[in-house]
């Protein structure tokens, strides 16, 4: 299994430096649109689709102790959200189809949060693999287990080339590059942060053993990549010798619940839809020194409505399942910590936790995801000048599938 896009073609990477603070709309558009517009414009005439995975970096992980790290949720997920927004806007201007395995043309984006402090000085570096709590793994990890890469995009600024001298680094021993490979790209706006300073993000959130997230998740777009990042990054990963891994349970609405949805001739099956949703996830948990290099082994086991997936050496467990209602698993098994909703679906985590009082259950924490922002910003103001979002929805993408095949 390969989460290459189509298939083929090895993916690109774009390392950004730490966001602006405060990290609002206008800043995330000022600072990285214009890198991250001239990377997918690069990549969006590939033969067999692209695949362009982007590296935030910045100290996003606190706590001195390895296995007792901590993030801000709320800041994490803010971040992604107006990346993702960035990426939505772009695509949908320059008609490039962003959602997984699209076609010829189509770039899929994927954001991964580094966990890196540009002051950190990293001497005999060898390539190794060191996990913690957490789903984000620092800069030396990354490089260690992200590889291949087709070509390696940087930002023309001095933090720009300041990180991609430090990642060159550690990936000279990984991975021999081509000068053509390396690709400088504008930056935007440049903001000076102090990015080692734990007060730029905001209160420490707890982590849970078992999260959990419902959707139909059709044609993966970049409204459902928001939400499974945003989700996982909430997991508490034991440690390797722990008996029980931490669980990330994914309802999946059923194909007979979807028939009378607009164009549903063009509705991915199930499976699909699962399988898509795991090799999405692959790109965020899987980690090997082989990079992708060789098919991974993730331990796949299925059955009827279901398919899970193990992730890290098992320490990290993925359960897609068929939901035939708006509650899913989350009324019943009693072992569940958090629900993961949007602003579209917050009604309905309120009905999960007034279902689970009737049986006598502890309520879900309910953490609220970001709406996806595919409108354009003003540069002195927040007003909306041309909103995207209804180009980059999964009926937005069945539609366009009809109208190429001249069915309407």
């Amino acid at each position: 299994m390969s989460f290459v896009s189509g298939g083929g073609s090895l993916p690109s990477l774009i390392l950004l430096t730490p966001p602006p603070r405060p990290a609002s709309r206008a800043t995330l558009d000022a600072t990285f649109r214009p890198p991250l517009e001239a990377a997918i414009s690069k990549l969006k005439n590939e033969d067999e689709g692209a695949t362009l995975i982007v590296a935030l970096t910045s100290p996003f992980l606190t706590g001195q102790f390895l296995r007792h790290k901590t993030l801000s949720w709320p800041e994490s997920q803010t971040l992604i959200a107006g990346l993702y927004g960035i990426i939505s806007i772009i695509c949908a201007k320059l008609s490039i189809p962003s959602e997984v395995h699209a076609c010829p043309g189509s770039v899929d984006v994927r954001v991964v949060l580094v966990d890196h402090d540009p002051s950190r000085q990293y001497t005999d570096f060898k390539p190794a693999i060191e996990t913690n709590n957490t789903i984000i793994v620092d800069l030396a990890t990354f490089a260690s287990a992200y590889h291949p890469w087709k070509y390696i995009f940087h930002v023309n600024n001095e933090a720009g080339y300041s990180l991609l001298t430090t990642y060159l680094k550690m990936f000279e021993r990984i991975q021999t590059l081509r000068q053509d490979q390396l690709v400088v790209v504008e930056g935007g706006l440049a903001m000076s942060v102090k990015p080692s300073d734990p007060s730029h993000f905001g209160p420490q959130t707890n982590l849970h053993t078992t999260v959990c997230l419902g959707g139909t998740f059709d044609h993966l777009h970049p409204g459902h990549k928001l939400l499974l990042h945003a989700a996982v990054l909430l997991l508490n990963v034991p440690e390797r010798a722990a008996k029980k891994s931490c669980r990330f349970i994914v309802g999946i609405t059923g194909d007979e619940l979807l028939k009378r949805k607009k164009y549903a001739e063009y509705m991915q099956p199930w499976d699909v839809r699962a399988m898509t949703v795991i090799e999405f996830l692959f790109t965020l948990l899987y980690l090997s020194r082989d990079g992708w290099r060789r098919d991974p082994d993730l331990q796949l086991s299925r059955k009827e409505g279901e398919i899970m997936a193990r992730f890290r050496d098992g320490t990290i467990e993925i359960q897609t399942v068929v939901i035939q209602d708006p509650f899913g698993p989350t009324i019943t098994s009693e072992n569940m910590d958090a629900l993961v909703v949007s602003g579209e679906t917050r009604s309905g985590g309120e009905a999960v936790n007034a279902k689970r009082h009737e049986h006598g259950w502890h309520p879900l924490e309910i953490f609220e995801v970001d709406v996806l922002g595919a409108e354009e910003v003003g540069d002195d103001q927040p007003t909306k000048t041309q909103d995207f979002a209804t180009k980059i929805s999964s009926t937005a993408i069945r539609k366009q599938k009809a109208e190429a095949r001249g069915r309407i």
